[in-house]
């Protein structure tokens, strides 16, 4: 979701101004999936590499992020929505850690879109955790080596029951990755779109949809695979 900044710095604002008024680019984007019986959206909010910003913005940051989950928790739980935290939370703040925990339990059984906050979140940090995590089973014994592959890789994800994404929205104009889902966007179609992100709304992501619809997914192969 890039742009908060260079949106509030167009307009003379603080660049917290920017995050501040983005949360309507999420409300419609989350309405809209729901609308559209979208299974999974992933929203990167606040990335590992953030943490190298100014402190006071940071700062602002969790508490922006910590009230904005508190403010839309009775309508997403009546929207049907399952939140739920990709990420370490370690390093986050305990009130923010706890409202997430809170949110997540009060969603927890509702089967409509299953929204996926990344906060403090890396994509290379996220592979050293499940290699970890298998380097310890092969020490204990209770794997061996040969018994390694990708399959079980995944399943040392933070999150191995979503599946990989289909499509990858990159606001603001920006072409990079930046560290974001790296071993699950491997065959994910991009699109990019010059709108920064307190301007995202519905038709924005509509016309996403509509440019992922014309794509040819071949996932390697040379045919037409869906």
């Amino acid at each position: 979701m890039d742009g908060n900044g260079r949106w509030a710095q167009e307009r003379g604002l603080p660049r917290l101004e920017g995050h501040r008024v983005s949360r309507e680019s999420i409300r419609e984007t989350v309405e809209a999936c729901g609308e559209l019986g979208i299974a999974f959206l992933t929203l990167y909010a606040f990335s590992a590499e953030n943490w190298r910003r100014p402190k006071a913005e940071v700062d602002a940051l969790m508490v922006l992020i910590e009230e904005t989950l508190r403010a839309e928790a009775g309508e997403l739980h009546g929207k049907n929505v399952r939140v739920r935290l990709l990420g370490k939370r370690e390093g986050l703040p305990a009130s923010l850690r706890a409202e997430m925990s809170r949110l997540e339990g009060l969603t927890g059984d509702n089967d409509g879109l299953t929204l996926q906050i990344a906060l403090n979140y890396g994509g290379r940090q996220e592979i050293v955790d499940a290699a970890a995590g298998l380097a310890a089973d092969v020490a204990s014994g209770e794997l061996s080596l040969g018994e390694i592959d990708e399959s079980r890789f995944a399943q040392r994800l933070y999150l191995p029951d979503a599946p990989d994404p289909d499509l990858l929205i990159r606001s603001g104009g920006e072409f990079r990755v930046s560290n974001y889902l790296l071993w699950e966007i491997a065959y994910t179609e991009i699109h990019v779109t010059a709108a920064l992100w307190p301007d995202f709304r519905k038709a924005h992501l509509y016309r996403a949809l509509i440019d992922y619809q014309g794509r040819q997914r071949r996932f390697g192969g040379v045919g037409n695979e869906g």
